[in-house]
């Protein structure tokens, strides 16, 4: 990984951190894109002190806000010609119907489209690279997951299951369709399932509400750190840089469910993407 450049999203805690750590300590110069200028900050601080590494940077974009995205870009393109990795890890649960800034459900909003710019805007970047890999974090939730096309915002019956799971498939079939399009480039994009992980996903900020439910399953989850490996194995290892399209747990290719692997859906969520982006 030696001076290879990676944006890792959602890199202020969980296993967005984590990931920024053992990439750093592998040589590579991470950049680290968070919400929050101040917990971007201390995350970094904690970063460069755990790997023992400075070639780590923090640069803000939300990815709620599609605004934010495209100056995003716009700085990171201003400063690098060249993304080796990009791991879309960022992820929101919201236990409530929330709306983006731009009227987007916020688990399909920030989860899906957020990336699909973001990725999408710094295709360039990766296809300059030797061989560029987009690695998308999905999760098994997919496996309940609906696109709701005639609804993709849940106006009706929304709970947070469904949107979560909306947005996890999503991810692959996201990384499906990317994949069709990439073929015959030097860029990969594979997706993953990190397992159950104790991150403060679900844990409102400002209220506290979901902590306790929090501190009775922790036990029961993996850590950060170990829910981290299979996106770094995606990023890093020589064996899967001809491997495009698929989905791995635990650093092992998985069957996906039929709706999964459709791929008119895929095309159809693409197209569809593209529109509500302005692509």
């Amino acid at each position: 990984m030696n001076d290879a450049i990676v944006v890792v999203t959602g890199a202020n805690s969980g296993m967005g951190l984590a990931t920024t750590v053992e990439l750093a300590r592998r040589g590579a110069h991470v950049i680290m894109v968070c919400r929050s200028a101040e917990r971007g900050e201390r995350a970094k601080e904690e970063a460069i002190r755990r790997s023992g590494s400075k070639q780590i940077e923090l640069m803000l974009c939300d990815l709620g806000d599609l605004e934010s995205i495209r100056q995003f870009v716009v700085e990171f393109e201003a400063k690098y010609s060249v993304l080796d990795v990009i791991i879309n890890n960022a992820g929101v649960v919201s236990l409530k119907r929330q709306l983006t800034v731009d009227g987007f459900e916020m688990h399909l909003g920030t989860n899906h489209l957020g990336h699909f710019l973001l990725t999408n805007l710094l295709l360039g970047a990766l296809q300059a690279a030797k061989q560029g890999r987009v690695v998308n974090v999905s999760s098994g939730a997919y496996k309940v997951g609906k696109i709701h096309f005639e609804d993709p915002s849940l106006e009706r019956g929304y709970n947070v299951a469904k949107g979560y799971a909306q947005s996890k498939l999503a991810n692959i079939l996201f990384t499906k369709q990317l994949a069709v399009r990439l073929k015959g480039t030097n860029v990969t994009v594979n997706c993953l399932h990190p397992g159950a992980v104790g991150t403060s996903l679900g844990v409102d900020r400002k209220t506290g509400f979901g902590k306790s439910i929090y501190a009775l399953l922790n036990p029961f989850f993996l850590t950060p750190e170990q829910g981290a490996e299979t996106g770094i194995y995606l990023a890093t290892a020589p064996e899967v840089s001809q491997v495009s399209g698929e989905y791995y747990y635990k650093k092992q290719i998985q069957q996906l469910k039929p709706h999964a692997i459709n791929m008119q859906e895929a095309e159809k969520l693409w197209i569809w993407s593209e529109q509500q982006v302005g692509l």
